[in-house]
């Protein structure tokens, strides 16, 4: 089911603070939490004395002490204070969990701790570098991550969900040429030339008439993925397109749950708060459709005892088919060898803004 060797995003930069941040990640309880001198922390959420969670309990200067009987645990996980004793017993240990900072994401790594190498943390450079804004944001989505990475590589459901936002008849209307790059990343593209644009597109693009766009939906396993969107007036060159980069980076909270963390990206008007809130607002908006449609799917398919999707498959499935071989493969990779890693890398051709020829 899930992939253990890699690096997960466990929230923004800014949601990690002085004081325990409780959240689940791969049916794994975990505590989150910054030391004085800004050092991120994650700790199982169990003290080892009666097992009872540490989330219960509260931060003391640089130590977590326990909600039940006091005792405390510094950043190393060891135990630092027993109220009543002198003696600390060197087996009342936390288990610590390898955590990086970048790309103004906290990264958590929940498999074998010697190959936690930051090297191997996804490029997504855009939510934090020079030259892009992002409007970021959050949904808990009560269903499997699986479906969420089918629904980001199938973009033709925009018609039909989003049409108040990102969709019209043009995306279902598109054919879709799906790849993979190098067995790490799949991608499915969509030219949309001389469309109608809708309205998120007209909102952001502020001038009259029809667009050229295109849409390449990016995955990378276990969850990362990424919609890069160009847009242009009909007769305007394509070159000076803007871009929207909209990441959609996944973390299983269990079998049925997932962590949402997105940030809409974009290349234009970097200055202009006002167009900042109103992408984070539609965003926000377009993903509450997908939530309440992706729940209601994995309800229907508990029902059904999980079965296999899809079941009849028809064109527009050749992105989630292709995503949905390359994880398992990855998975079965790393059962077969606890030492293999999830391959990485950056989602963009060269790290730079993807240009292919116009349909």
């Amino acid at each position: 089911m899930w992939i253990r060797n890699c690096w997960y995003v466990a929230g923004f930069s800014e949601d990690v603070e002085r004081k325990i941040l409780a959240r689940t990640f791969l049916n794994q309880a975990v505590i989150l939490w910054r030391t004085s001198g800004g050092k991120v922390v994650a700790m199982e959420d169990r003290c080892p004395h009666r097992l009872v969670p540490l989330s219960i309990g509260q931060l003391v200067d640089d130590q977590v002490q326990c909600g039940y009987h006091g005792l405390r645990f510094g950043a190393d996980g060891a135990c630092s204070h027993v109220p009543g004793q002198d003696t600390l017993p060197r087996a009342c240990q936390v288990k610590l969990f390898p955590v990086a900072e970048r790309h103004a994401l906290v990264w958590i790594w929940l498999g074998a701790a010697d190959l936690a190498d930051e090297k191997l943390i996804p490029d997504v450079h855009w939510m934090s570098s020079p030259g892009w804004t992002a409007s970021k944001g959050y949904h808990h989505i009560e269903a499997d991550y699986r479906l969420v990475n089918d629904n980001l590589l199938d973009l033709s459901h925009e018609t039909y969900v989003h049409k108040e936002t990102i969709g019209n008849g043009a995306v279902a209307d598109s054919p879709v040429v799906a790849t993979i790059d190098e067995g790490r990343v799949v991608r499915a593209h969509r030219e949309m030339p001389n469309i109608i644009p809708p309205p998120f597109f007209a909102m952001m693009l502020n001038a009259p008439g029809r667009i050229n766009r295109w849409q390449i939906a990016i995955h990378m396993p276990p969850g990362i993925n990424m919609t890069e969107a160009g847009f242009h007036s009909v007769g305007t060159d394509r070159a000076k397109a803007l871009m929207i980069r909209p990441l959609h980076l996944l973390t299983p909270e269990t079998e049925h749950s997932t962590h949402y963390f997105w940030g809409t990206c974009r290349n234009f008007n970097h200055d202009d708060s006002v167009l900042t809130e109103r992408i984070r607002e539609g965003t926000a908006h377009t993903f509450d459709q997908d939530k309440h449609l992706l729940e209601i799917q994995d309800r229907a398919l508990r029902a059904q005892g999980m079965p296999n999707i899809p079941q009849s498959a028809v064109k527009v499935d050749v992105g989630p088919v292709q995503g949905r071989r390359l994880l398992a493969a990855l998975i079965e990779r790393e059962q077969a060898d606890p030492h293999a890693v999830a391959p990485t890398g950056t989602l963009a051709v060269d790290g730079k803004v993807t240009m292919p020829p116009a349909a």
